[in-house]
């Protein structure tokens, strides 16, 4: 299995391609904004023809108007790369959101043990009460892990009630790995790492380099419509979710349509 990791227009998905099709393999996007359906120019998602010869997975997978938390992405991740292997083909995994690749390579924080009793009250009162009453008390008791949560992910919001439940602390404040991993404080040994086992490509440029080629796809963002794009995306019945209305190109296009700004300003 290949991971192809790099900055903003390195040349990752031109390169994931080129190598997918020389394997024969299938490829999992690692990106938190390529999820999303109608985003399309913006997050520079792979185009029509390329998506048409080689088989790719986690693009168009959700609504702009839904959250989407890493959770959520490594359980997708993690059926896509037994749906492959079930096809015998090799795996290419590229993208740029570092949150999601550590995940991908090392796993998410698993806190302490489990308790049914507590899982079965939880889930009883969310059949009773709805979701949304549980959503409600994890903003109460920990605001930080209902920011990275899905309203509608039923089971990390009864997982992170239970962890309170059980040790009186809120889930974030016990994902400290992360940090220290950051920091050079901790170890690999800290995470609980998966089973699979990567060749990593890591992709470099020099930075006056990638910064004409960001300013070359911004403008070609534009030319092919990023304007009108995102223009359509405000105008349906459901608004754009927070995470959605904070991607790149796209909040300072917003801003220029709220009369904010000027479009120079807005992509600069």
């Amino acid at each position: 299995m290949v991971l192809i990791l790099g900055v903003t227009a390195s040349g990752k998905g031109r390169l994931a391609f080129s190598l997918a099709e020389s394997l024969g393999a299938e490829i999992i996007s690692i990106d938190s904004m390529k999820v999303y359906r109608r985003m399309d120019i913006g997050t520079a998602k792979p185009p029509e023809e390329a998506r048409a010869q080689l088989q790719y997975h986690l693009i168009d997978v959700v609504e702009p108007s839904e959250s989407f938390s890493v959770g959520t992405f490594l359980d997708l991740a993690y059926d896509a790369m037994e749906e492959i292997k079930r096809r015998n083909k090799p795996i290419i995994a590229v993208g740029g959101t570092a949150l999601y690749i550590k995940a991908l390579l090392y796993g998410l924080f698993e806190g302490p043990g489990t308790n049914e009793q507590i899982r079965k009250e939880l889930r009883t009162q969310a059949e009773a009460e709805g979701l949304e009453q549980l959503y409600r008390q994890l903003e109460i008791i920990d605001p930080t892990a209902a920011e990275r949560i899905s309203p509608n992910d039923a089971k990390r919001i009864i997982r992170a009630l239970e962890v309170y439940k059980l040790t009186g602390k809120p889930i974030s404040s016990l994902q400290k790995q992360w940090d220290t991993i950051d920091e050079g404080r901790g170890t690999i040994d800290d995470i609980r790492c998966t089973k699979h086992n990567w060749t990593i490509i890591g992709l470099r440029r020099e930075k006056s380099d990638a910064n004409i080629r960001i300013n070359k796809r911004t403008k070609k963002m534009i030319a092919a419509g990023l304007v009108d794009e995102v223009k359509s995306l405000l105008a349906e019945d459901k608004p754009l979710s927070k995470q959605a209305r904070c991607a790149i190109g796209y909040a300072g296009i917003i801003e220029h349509l709220n009369g904010k700004m000027s479009l120079e300003d807005a992509t600069e």
